[in-house]
């Protein structure tokens, strides 16, 4: 937006081809989706999220609750099947089309259906459909972004201006309430204030004090649930953060792939144009380049995951839509076109193979622990037995595939630790335990928690399976060698931080904070 900014909506409407465009590539992207949503195994972590709209809370282990009240949403209103709680992530492209088309169309309705044209084009829009916690992110980012460009547009601070403030600040929010990743969205909007547009701040306020309930809500839990989101964001998954040269040289190639080589290269060729572009929608400019920076700095120590600046993803292809030139245009609709349509032939290639393709693959027992499901379960369960896995992910793809939940036995890794909040294992005392594991086990680590241990073994589709039968659970014992282990290793909660709760604390030494 520019320092004093005018509506100036094109008269020029959108041409008939381009309407065609968007209407193809809205549909038949659509289409995929759907078809990878109906057919595709489900994730270990959309499994993990599932769990979380069974259990609403107002948080969980890892992150904010919003993907888990998304689910619980979608298994009340549509059912339990994998494709309804795809469903989000299925629609999500369109949500985030019809928003930056709102957004932007004001100013030239051309230049924003190019915009959402792009965007559209982009091949991650054709294979999103599986439901993550950057699923409602997305969401809520972009129509706090939305909704900030369009107050951005008035040109007096009036009460209309306001009330949209307001509502970005209450999508801000919500976006907080999706995953923390949202505070880089809060730091470009602060940015863009100081710099540009200070006579504004007051507008601002209000955006912040409409976003305070999405952290108040969020620090609630915490405090009383051991501080579970800082444990795991802050502490636990950066102990071994250092610096490596490759990764941010990562970085660097996902987000060239991510934004895809035709458009960086129209970018790097026309970056004069892009330049003036920024200089009158400066808002979108910045939803570019501070989080580019921001990552760029986080990726000295931290590998930045395809999935942590999708937020942003829209943003460039817009300041791209408004600052080419309008013959380049078509130029780079056609490079997206081709780009997306490679990505759609490997997925129909993939859709081609068959289980026995994959053999020899090196993630050929995760394929075969993902389709054949069922007939795993049928040949690890016993009846009277509390049957469990060894890792988050197979425990949380197991109890989807029967629809009860699974425990997970053993200490595990800092992700996923909501097994810590709904698991009591002091109801197991001297019950039968069939653990069920990839890996051949030794018997003797299971000893010490067991009357007596025995280990079966059996093949599906060519990979072994394992099964530790423990019989006489020894409670007592498994909470001072794993729960206790697990207490050292990811409860190492700040003596600064205040707490009022702490489910996991609170079963095992009885009190909020345990001694050490």
């Amino acid at each position: 937006m520019s320092h004093h900014p005018v509506i100036a909506s094109s008269p020029q409407a959108v041409s008939a081809t381009l309407s065609r465009w968007l209407l193809v590539a809205g549909l038949a992207s659509l289409l995929l989706r759907f078809w990878i949503a109906a057919t595709f195994p489900i994730s270990g972590d959309e499994a993990f999220f599932y769990w979380w709209g069974v259990y609403p809370d107002w948080g969980y282990s890892d992150h904010p609750p919003m993907v888990g009240w998304l689910i619980a949403l979608m298994r009340a209103t549509l059912g339990d099947s994998v494709v309804s709680i795809r469903l989000p992530a299925v629609l999500l492209p369109l949500a985030l089309g019809a928003a930056l088309w709102w957004a932007l169309a004001p100013l030239d309705r051309v230049r924003a259906a190019w915009a959402v044209l792009l965007f559209w084009l982009a091949p991650l829009n054709w294979l999103y459909a599986i439901i993550t916690t950057d699923t409602p992110l997305i969401f809520w980012s972009m129509l706090s972004v939305a909704a900030l460009m369009r107050a951005d547009q008035r040109i007096r601070l009036d009460r209309a201006a306001y009330g949209l403030y307001a509502l970005s600040g209450v999508f801000l929010g919500c976006a907080f309430l999706s995953k923390y990743f949202s505070v880089v969205l809060g730091l470009t909007y602060g940015l863009y204030f100081l710099l540009y547009r200070r006579e504004r701040l007051a507008g601002l306020a209000l955006l912040v004090a409409c976003a305070l309930p999405g952290p108040a809500i969020n620090i609630a839990y915490n405090a009383s649930h051991g501080w579970s989101n800082i444990m795991f964001n802050v502490y636990n998954r950066n102990q071994d953060a250092a610096f490596e040269w490759r990764k941010p040289l990562l970085y660097v190639g996902m987000m060239v792939y991510l934004a895809t080589p035709v458009a960086v290269w129209l970018a790097v060729k026309h970056r004069q144009a892009l330049r003036a572009s920024a200089r009158s929608h400066r808002l979108l400019a910045c939803l570019v380049v501070v989080p580019l920076l921001f990552f760029m700095l986080l990726s000295a120590k931290k590998v930045i995951g395809l999935h942590w600046v999708l937020s942003f993803y829209p943003f460039g292809f817009a300041w791209l839509a408004f600052a080419l030139p309008a013959d380049r245009l078509k130029t780079c609709a056609k490079g997206l076109a081709l780009f997306a349509g490679l990505h759609v032939l490997v997925v129909a290639g993939l859709y081609l193979t068959t289980l026995d393709t994959w053999r020899n693959a090196k993630i050929y027992p995760q394929i075969v622990r993902s389709v054949k499901t069922a007939e795993i379960l049928r040949q690890a369960d016993r009846p009277g037995a509390v049957l469990m896995a060894d890792s988050y992910t197979a425990a949380s793809i197991y109890g989807f595939e029967r629809r009860q939940y699974m425990p997970v036995f053993g200490v595990g890794r800092f992700h996923a630790r909501q097994d810590d909040m709904l698991v009591d294992f002091s109801l197991y005392q001297g019950r039968a335990v069939r653990i069920l594991t990839p890996d051949k086990p030794d018997p003797e680590a299971f000893k010490p928690y067991f009357d007596s241990v025995a280990v079966q073994g059996f093949i599906q589709d060519g990979v072994p399976f394992y099964v530790v039968e423990g019989s006489g659970f020894n409670y007592p014992a498994y909470r001072q060698g794993v729960l206790g282990e697990a207490f050292r290793q990811f409860y190492n909660i700040p003596a600064w931080l205040p707490m009022t709760g702490c489910p996991f604390c609170e079963r095992y030494c009885g009190q909020v904070r345990c001694p050490r």
